[in-house]
């Protein structure tokens, strides 16, 4: 049986590596991203000669400072794709990290934005996910923009958002019209409850095709070196999705 986490990592592998979109060198995955991680080492793991810059991660974790030194590579253009979630989203891919109803977003609290609009202007890509789908995450308009998915002429920016993965659906994101595109939707799912559960608007073809399954090359990669490098980070996701646990591993 394939984890709906291990179908979300191998889309977001599979926007990684569209030869269509600019080429990616240098990836940062943020704290608590599991699922994008695993995509990143799942795209590393498959022979792809990616650096990846893990910023959760506790040993061998290349920032010395923390977000201090991403947010420098980042600003330097040594960055090349960055991965963002919200407690909301709307059809112009802005994103809210701060909270719903008026400012300051007291109604429903949200983490907070961080550095998420500084990266998002700076980095070339940036993929968006979130497992949950729903009409209270994917709304008309979020209530507070964290960082907006576009920006008004003369205002500096490298990139946008390539897509947005979620945990029911791919969408692409096409920055000139400001506007979503519905790519494929997971087995199980269709098209119409994928409109029934998304409060934006988007575009749509005729006939929507299925996202791929992982292929068996895929899943044993996820089930085998990627949770082994993921055990000491992300202990919690490891044990859930693929029942591993650090403490397991050392006894045998």
């Amino acid at each position: 049986m394939i984890a709906l986490e291990e179908r979300m990592a191998a889309a977001i592998a599979a926007l990684i590596l569209d030869p269509a979109a600019p080429p990616v060198r240098h990836i940062a995955v943020g704290a608590a991203s599991p699922i994008p991680a695993a995509a990143c080492w799942l795209v590393k793991k498959g022979g792809h000669p990616v650096r990846l810059s893990l910023l959760h991660k506790h040993t061998g974790n290349p920032f010395t400072e923390g977000t201090r030194e991403l947010f420098d590579l980042t600003g330097q253009g040594r960055i090349d794709l960055f991965f963002l979630g919200g407690g909301q989203i709307d059809g112009q891919a802005n994103i809210n990290l701060i909270g719903t109803g008026d400012w300051p977003g007291s109604k429903v609290r949200f983490p907070g934005s961080f550095g998420s609009a500084f990266m998002y202007l700076m980095t070339p890509r940036t993929i968006l996910f979130r497992e949950e789908h729903s009409p209270r995450v994917f709304v008309p308009r979020v209530d507070i923009v964290s960082a907006p998915g576009v920006s008004p002429p003369g205002v500096f920016r490298r990139g946008t958002a390539q897509g947005l993965v979620t945990g029911r659906c791919v969408f692409r994101f096409d920055p000139a019209r400001a506007r979503f595109t519905l790519a494929s939707v997971h087995p199980g799912e269709t098209a119409e409850n994928v409109r029934a559960s998304t409060g934006f608007d988007y575009d749509e073809p005729a006939d929507v095709p299925a996202t791929p399954d992982p292929t068996d090359q895929q899943l044993a990669l996820l089930r085998g070196p990627v949770c082994d490098e993921m055990l000491e980070t992300y202990p919690d996701f490891c044990a859930r999705v693929w029942q591993r646990r650090a403490s397991d591993e050392r006894a045998a």
